[in-house]
C-alpha cells in the first residue's frame, strides 16, 4: 500500500448523522476482510455515539464479533474505573456487551508505577507486535483494518501533541507521554504516527462548533499532528456542519 496524499472530507448534518455515517464505514471496512480484523479505537464524545450505535440490534447483527480484535490508539494513565479512561468508555458503550473479552486489548494502566508511561507503552508495543507477528511494519500488510481518530483543540490526535518528541518518533510503535499539552494533564500512552498510519482506513470524526477554530488551522495547512496523521490506505474525515469552517460551507 502507498500513503494517501489527499484526505477525503465528508460533511454531515449533525452528530447523529456523523455517528451513523461512521458506523456504515466501520461495517464497510469489516465486510472487506473475511479473515481476522483489527480495529483501533479512540476516546472522545463523537466516538462514544458511534460505539453506542454499534451495540444496537441493527448494527450488532451485522458485525462478526468473534473475529475482530479491538485496540486503542491512546490511553490516559488513570485507573480503569476512572471516567477519563478511554478503553473503559468503549467497554461500557459496546465492547462488554458485544465483543469476546479475549478480543479486547486495553493499554495497561495498573502497572506498579503509573508515573512512568514508558512501562505501559513497552507492554502495549509488545502486544501489538505479537498480534502482528513481526517487529517491523510492512507497508504491504497493514497492522489495522481501521483506525478511528479525533482532534484536540491544539491539533493533537491520539496523544501526539504539537511540538512533543512523540510526534517525531519513527521507530517505536507506542510511546509514553509524561505530560499532556491539554486537560486532563495526566501521563498518557500513545501509538505513534507510523503505527497509526499502518491501516487500510483512518477515520476522523469531528463534531461541534468548538472544533471549528482548529479545523480552520488544519485546513490552512498548519503543521499539526492531526494534519500529519495519514493512512497508508484511505484517510477520511467525517465532519458535521457545526464544526465546518465558514470557508468550506456550501
Amino acid at each position: 500500500m502507498t500513503a494517501s496524499r489527499e484526505r477525503q472530507i465528508i460533511t454531515v448534518a449533525d452528530p447523529a448523522a456523523l455517528a451513523q455515517a461512521a458506523a456504515e464505514r466501520v461495517i464497510a471496512i469489516i465486510e472487506q476482510n473475511s479473515g481476522r480484523i483489527a480495529v483501533c479505537l479512540t476516546g472522545g464524545s463523537s466516538p462514544k455515539a458511534l460505539y453506542q450505535l454499534l451495540a444496537t440490534p441493527d448494527y450488532r447483527q451485522r458485525i462478526p464479533w468473534d473475529r475482530i480484535d479491538w485496540f486503542i490508539g491512546d490511553e490516559r494513565l488513570v485507573p480503569r474505573k476512572d471516567k477519563l479512561h478511554n478503553m473503559s468508555m468503549a467497554r461500557q458503550a459496546f465492547l462488554d456487551r458485544c465483543a469476546p473479552a479475549a478480543n479486547v486489548h486495553p493499554i495497561a494502566t495498573d502497572t506498579a508505577d503509573l508515573r512512568d508511561p514508558d512501562v505501559s507503552a513497552a507492554l502495549y508495543e509488545n502486544e501489538l507486535m505479537a498480534f502482528y507477528g513481526a517487529e517491523q511494519l510492512d507497508p504491504k500488510r497493514p497492522l489495522f483494518d481501521l483506525v478511528l481518530m479525533g482532534i484536540g483543540p491544539d491539533g493533537h490526535t491520539a496523544s501526539l501533541f504539537p511540538g512533543y518528541p512523540a510526534v517525531e518518533e519513527t521507530r517505536r510503535w507506542v510511546v509514553g507521554v509524561p505530560k499532556a499539552n491539554v486537560e486532563p494533564f495526566v501521563p498518557r500512552v500513545s501509538l505513534t504516527l507510523p503505527a497509526l498510519a499502518s491501516c487500510r482506513e483512518m477515520l476522523f470524526e469531528v463534531a461541534g462548533e468548538n472544533k471549528r477554530a482548529i479545523l480552520t488551522r488544519l485546513f490552512a495547512g498548519e503543521n499539526l499532528p492531526a494534519n500529519r496523521a495519514r493512512s497508508l490506505g484511505e484517510t477520511v474525515w467525517l465532519i458535521d456542519q457545526a464544526a465546518l469552517p465558514e470557508d468550506f460551507r456550501g
